[in-house]
């Protein structure tokens, strides 16, 4: 057998790549990751939202550390538009009210280069090594075993085990014969448009909501719902997304001519949506326009859900895998989780030294039974929004889009959010300290434009004693923590009837949450006095486990 280089080999260092190299590296594996760009994060779309659930259950570097966010998103302002000529648009709406709102984040924006790279970094101080403007264009095969890789220039690198998380283009998943090439039908192509925008005008129109669109093909103002796309805008600091997708291919085959509707569409909807027509284009400048393709709606293809993530020596995390969201269009939180998967297997694999498909096949038995990863992959309201568009019927395109985007997205996504909580607290009942922190100290960030508390002025210090509201949090949790245990393990069973229940309160939580969003200007008093806490605090306080 010929010396292995490595341990690892990491295959790209996007969102998940680094997540698997860290905690190979941790666990004292000589762990190499390759970028073919010349840093982390620049082939990947520019923006977007990574929901909460990836922060919560997501790597425990990223939940307790400082990645640096561009703003807190506390919710969607769906825009359902049925004539947009004459202002004939109706809103749906899914956030959180205030006062809980925004250090209680629905999610968080993000630039995709800057988080990678910080990803990346702590991958590096882990002691990974990182190679950049490197392709792998092959894989070294040994009898069907994976051995390692071939760069583009011919150079062999070997290793005991390769985590591939190349993306949803897959070169080196179907050199392996582990994968297919993804149809046209299951890949988006996103167009995007970043525009820089003063942050007064962002805070004054979006607050911290993002903001969709949706309307019936004849409107041209977003990709037509026969292919199950839409309109989104994001707000960052200083900046505005604008982004359509839509499939390479329709149903029956037909290849839209992308380039000219796309151009249509974005046209239309600047210059005839009243609220950027009138608050947003005067105050913005073009900078960049982006495309990408990306696999979104894998998942709700059977064969290609149902192949293998794994096969001898390699295993497939993040969209290589197949595990883009098709109901979110997001693909960071399952990058995160299954990469930290496949890091657990490649430590427990060369432990036991069989890096065999028979022993790699707990990868995917992990993956199957991870409850917010099937959820994300095979969730249809997105896709089914071409529905709306068959019936041509304003009810049934509002209850679709508030189905997906909406209070509705509840019924669906209750029981792997409930699941997963349980599952985290009967893990560590002190996970809700560290919860804590997270949404403190990221929301600190953002309101002093920061990335690293330590890296303060002295003079932001110790304004206030949250430190000491810590302690006496801390010593909360600690005193019911046997409490929760207990009560994360009865209820773990009665999960699965979250979904039900929150089907039929629906109506009740709905009146709740418009209630809520009405009664804002009563909190006003006590949200501002929230936040100017929060900005004000000692930073070293919310450091994860400081007051530990």
């Amino acid at each position: 057998m010929k010396h292995r280089e490595y341990d690892v080999i990491v295959i790209g260092a996007g969102f998940g790549g680094p997540v698997a190299a860290k905690k190979c590296a941790d666990a004292g594996l000589r762990t190499l990751m390759l970028e073919r760009s010349e840093n982390p994060g620049e082939k990947v779309i520019s923006g977007l939202t990574i929901p909460i659930y990836g922060f919560l259950f997501g790597p425990a570097f990223i939940r307790d550390g400082n990645p640096p966010i561009e703003r807190p998103v506390d919710g969607i302002r769906n825009y359902v538009i049925y004539d947009v000529k004459s202002g004939d648009i109706e809103v749906v709406e899914l956030r959180i009210p205030r006062p809980l709102s925004p250090i209680i984040a629905f999610g968080y924006n993000a630039y995709c280069k800057p988080f990678c790279a910080w990803e990346a970094e702590q991958a590096v101080k882990a002691g990974t090594e990182l190679l950049t403007s490197i392709t792998a264009v092959d894989v070294i095969k040994n009898n069907g075993h994976i051995e390692g890789i071939v760069t583009e220039r011919g150079k062999e690198i070997r290793s005991r085990i390769v985590i591939n998380c190349e993306g949803s283009q897959g070169i080196l998943a179907i050199k392996a014969g582990v994968r297919d090439k993804y149809p046209p039908r299951t890949i988006s192509l996103a167009d995007t448009y970043d525009y820089e925008c003063p942050k007064e005008i962002i805070d004054r129109v979006f607050g911290h909501s993002l903001r969709f669109c949706w309307g019936f093909d004849e409107q041209k103002i977003a990709p037509p719902l026969g292919h199950g796309n839409g309109l989104m805008a994001w707000p960052y600091k200083n900046s505005i997304h604008w982004m359509q997708d839509q499939c390479l291919a329709l149903d029956d085959g037909q290849v839209p001519n992308l380039r000219r509707l796309f151009d249509e569409y974005h046209e239309n909807i600047t210059t005839q949506l009243p609220w950027w027509r009138d608050e947003i284009a005067p105050g913005v400048r073009l900078r960049a326009r982006m495309w990408e393709g990306f696999g979104i709606y894998v998942g709700l293809d059977d064969k290609l859900r149902n192949m293998p993530n794994y096969t001898d020596g390699m295993i497939l995390a993040g969209d290589v895998a197949g595990l883009e969201s098709t109901g979110l269009c997001d693909g960071v939180p399952t990058a995160w989780f299954s990469a930290d998967i496949a890091a657990d297997t490649a430590v427990e694999a060369i432990k036991a030294n069989d890096t065999s498909a028979a022993f790699l096949e707990r990868y995917n038995r992990r993956i199957r039974a991870h409850g917010i990863i099937q959820w994300a992959i095979t969730c249809n309201g997105r896709w089914n929004l071409r529905r709306a568009q068959e019936s041509h019927d304003r009810k049934d395109l509002k209850r679709r889009i508030n189905y997906q985007f909406g209070p509705g997205i509840l019924t669906h996504v209750g029981t792997p959010l409930v699941n997963s909580i349980l599952n985290a607290i009967r893990m560590d009942p002190l996970v809700l300290k560290k919860w804590a922190r997270m949404f403190l100290r990221y929301y600190y960030n953002w309101e002093n434009d920061c990335a690293s508390p330590t890296g303060l002025a002295e003079d932001h210090k110790k304004k206030t004693n949250l430190n000491l509201d810590l302690i006496i949090l801390d010593a909360l949790v600690i005193l019911f923590s046997p409490v929760n245990w207990i009560l994360a393990w009865l209820l773990g069973p009665l999960s699965g009837a979250v979904n039900p229940l929150i089907k039929f309160f629906l109506p009740v939580i709905e009146i709740a949450l418009r209630a809520g969003i009405k009664m804002e200007p009563l909190f006003k008093p006590l949200s501002r006095w929230t936040i100017d806490y929060v900005k004000q605090v000692d930073p070293a306080a919310l450091i994860s486990g400081s007051s530990e």
